[in-house]
């Protein structure tokens, strides 16, 4: 079974989970960074796991178009999906919802809600002055779950058996 992990990354904390996942995961799995290569050969995998952050309620425009531009092969293959957000709860499933299409949803074999980071030495002014604003953080906090990360492999491996 080969396995692509796809990804955008702005400060690492998305890239940080899907290197985590990949431990976690059985089969043949590479890691892609779509800001290094935003057209991989997907019809060389079984599955593939998207991982994507949100910035201002949004993913990256590189995730975005390569979701849409390839909507219909991902469709095929063995679906995961995962968001890295400091919101918890009903706020995170809604960023989540907003940010991957019905279709890839539906679709998923597992779906997760990994946590997040704010790591202020990898951030802009901008982007401090508005975390400041909106979470009143000042300081690095990390709120990336292993035991989440570990859930989704744990069934992603599992469906991918039952297919088998």
């Amino acid at each position: 079974m080969k396995i692509l992990i796809v990804f955008v990354s702005s400060h690492g904390t998305t890239e940080k989970a899907a290197h985590m996942l990949s431990d976690f995961l059985e089969g043949n799995v590479e890691i892609l960074d779509l800001n290094m290569n935003a057209h991989p050969d997907l019809p060389r995998y079984d599955g593939v796991i998207i991982g994507a952050s949100i910035h201002g309620g949004f993913i990256s425009r590189k995730e975005k178009n390569f979701i849409n531009k390839n909507i219909d092969i991902l469709a095929s293959k063995k679906i995961g999906l995962f968001l890295c957000c400091m919101r918890e709860g009903e706020e995170a499933v809604e960023q989540f919802e907003h940010v991957f299409p019905k279709e890839l949803r539906d679709k998923a074999l597992t779906s997760g809600l990994f946590g997040g980071e704010f790591i202020f030495s990898k951030m802009n002014f901008l982007e401090k002055m508005i975390v400041k604003k909106v979470s009143g953080e000042t300081e690095d906090v990390s709120k990336l779950d292993i035991d989440l990360i570990k859930e989704f492999a744990r069934q992603y491996n599992t469906e991918i058996l039952c297919d088998v």
